[in-house]
């Protein structure tokens, strides 16, 4: 008899780390699966980037350099991208795409900026229409962000916790970064209105 029970408490153990790891495994392939919806949203806005600054070109011929300065951004950006699809959740990886994605906005900004100047600009249809676009898109990100961090923050949770810790560290689950934007001016909405 006492053999029987020893051995259904040795089961009850295995099955409950059994259960920690498959908890580990969910929450890993949440986050992930949260950063593929930042990843469609970018590659969005990535993607209206270039029918942007094409709209702008023959308003603002003279202004080449920040014409130039959003194409380099936005490759830029594509790039960090590229490098966080590879590795959801890595710090460095996540802080070259936080970096990318604040100097892309900056940028943008200044485009945007200089449509004040250039009223013909402000009142073209297509003009318009991408802001709007980019502006909805822009919006997508900020939820996407937020729905990613907020998984990142279950699944650290879940691997720091007692005895999910152990678990963890046997298996190689590494603590995830979030996607943060350090400038607290990068975190508005670009202002995009052409009208």
């Amino acid at each position: 008899m006492g053999l029987i029970i020893f051995l259904v408490v040795v089961v009850l153990i295995v099955l409950y780390f059994v259960a920690i790891y498959n908890g580990l495994v969910t929450s890993r392939n949440s986050y992930k699966n949260a950063f593929a919806q930042i990843d469609v949203q970018l590659t969005r806005r990535h993607d209206l980037i270039p029918n942007l600054v094409e709209t702008a070109k023959g308003y603002l011929a003279h202004e080449r350099g920040t014409l130039e300065a959003v194409v380099q951004a936005r490759n830029a950006a594509v790039s960090g991208l590229a490098g966080a699809k590879a590795n959801p959740g890595d710090p460095a990886a996540m802080q070259q795409l936080a970096s990318s994605e604040n100097a892309l906005t900056q940028t943008l900004g200044h485009l945007f900026a200089l449509q004040e100047a250039y009223p013909d600009l402000k009142a073209n249809q297509t003009m318009m229409q991408l802001s709007e676009e980019l502006t909805s898109t822009e919006n997508r990100v900020a939820f996407a962000r937020q729905a990613y961090n907020d998984s990142v923050l279950t699944y650290n949770n879940k691997r720091e916790v007692f005895p999910a810790s152990f678990v963890a560290n046997s298996f190689g689950f590494v603590a995830a970064e979030p996607l943060k934007i350090e400038d607290p001016a990068v975190r508005d909405v670009p202002k995009v209105s052409f009208t």
